[in-house]
């Protein structure tokens, strides 16, 4: 009994450890020196941004491509289909901005389950540039966009990415969805980025064509269900690297409900699982709640006082993730250790959920993640 007290202390004690050493790290890469690119005359760029549906502030995140400095380029929003309630809002921006090189193109090119990369194919095809960068519809760009996605370039550099950071969240399960976005999920993807083990996301995807191409085009992009995760594979197994932003990309959240939440966290877990399983793994462990409970079971152990000493684990703990976020810039309330608390009672039940089904709704298209070989365990 004794060995099993002293090895939950001792794995409390590595957790909290691995918590707060990840977290520095992680800000050290956020808060790393944000080098001005230079002038950049001679390269041209084209953002592609699919759209589907009208996201919660779907007119200011589009319209902020307009606004973008630092580089010639041109805009090409992608729908599948004309109907589309937020064709009309392209259309609207277009016509407000008429000096600038934007284009809607509308129709599906089914090269995979993906739908998202069926509605981006035209895109593709369709760029004048060799540079290009797929951005999602509901991702708010800084004017000086441009730049940072060439600052952030290095010689091993296959493709530039960033995870997204929340703004603007209404009611409490859109804190809670801003709960795994930033401290979480970007915090651990910094940390990936700065050992090495960069991957991208699918917020942004920001390519030089010629890497794309030479791996066989965007298509193969479909060979995971997450262009995401396919992208990664690609840009390793040609020996070059994902980097990521100096700064992540920020998306405005608004209203978001419990369901929306949840469907979106499991359809992400469960897509973890299934194209890097070894390293969603110990994602069961990431969290405060197992951590704190092996703490608890250890102090009841050892005979300190249960309520206090746990009560300062779970202190350190939080306080270490508030200190981050604060210094970080992200989005913080007073409540938000609450939704923080909310995401960490959450995670060992969305590891359950990924380990024990394959279905998921995107969009309103009901898939699984074995349409595209994804429960591979390469």
């Amino acid at each position: 009994m004794n060995s099993l007290i002293w090895a939950a202390g001792g794995f409390s004690a590595v957790a909290l450890s691995v918590h707060i050493a990840s977290l520095a790290l992680a800000l050290s890469r956020c808060r790393a020196p944000r080098n001005s690119s230079p002038s950049l005359p001679d390269i041209a760029i084209t953002f592609i941004r699919p759209v589907c549906g009208l996201d919660n502030y779907a007119e200011e995140t589009l319209a902020s491509t307009f606004f973008l400095e630092g580089a010639e380029y041109e805009i090409l929003f992608c729908a599948a289909s004309a109907k589309d309630p937020v064709v009309p809002l392209v259309r609207e921006l277009i016509a407000r901005h008429p000096r600038a090189n934007a284009r809607l193109l509308i129709g599906n090119d089914h090269v995979s389950e993906n739908p998202k990369l069926n509605n981006v194919v035209k895109g593709w095809r369709a760029a004048a540039n060799d540079w290009v960068a797929i951005i999602d519809s509901n991702v708010l760009l800084p004017r000086d966009f441009p730049s940072q996605l060439f600052a952030a370039r290095r010689a091993d550099t296959g493709l530039i990415s960033a995870p997204p950071v929340c703004a603007a969240p209404e009611g409490p399960w859109a804190e809670v969805e801003c709960a795994f976005l930033n401290s979480y999920q970007a915090r651990w993807q910094y940390v990936a980025d700065a050992i090495g083990l960069g991957f991208a996301q699918g917020k942004l995807l920001f390519w030089p064509r010629d890497v794309l191409d030479r791996a066989g085009g965007i298509a193969r992009l479909g060979e995971e269900l997450a262009e995401d995760a396919a992208s990664t594979k690609i840009v390793r197994e040609a020996g070059l690297h994902v980097h990521l932003l100096g700064r992540p990309v920020a998306q405005p959240l608004g209203w978001r409900s419990a369901r929306d939440v949840w469907n979106r966290q499991v359809r992400w877990a469960r897509l973890r699982r299934a194209t890097f399983p070894l390293y969603f793994a110990p994602e069961l462990l990431s969290g405060a709640a197992i951590p704190t409970v092996a703490f608890a079971f250890a102090a009841a152990g050892l005979d300190l006082p249960v309520a206090m000493s746990t009560g300062l684990f779970i202190t350190a703990w939080y306080a270490s993730e508030a200190i981050f976020v604060h210094a970080a810039g992200w989005h913080f309330r007073a409540l938000s250790p609450l939704a923080w608390m909310g995401r960490d009672l959450l995670l060992p039940v969305l590891w359950i959920q990924a380990w024990t089904g394959s279905d998921f709704v995107w969009r309103g298209h009901a898939m699984t993640v074995a349409a595209a070989g994804g429960d591979s365990t390469e």
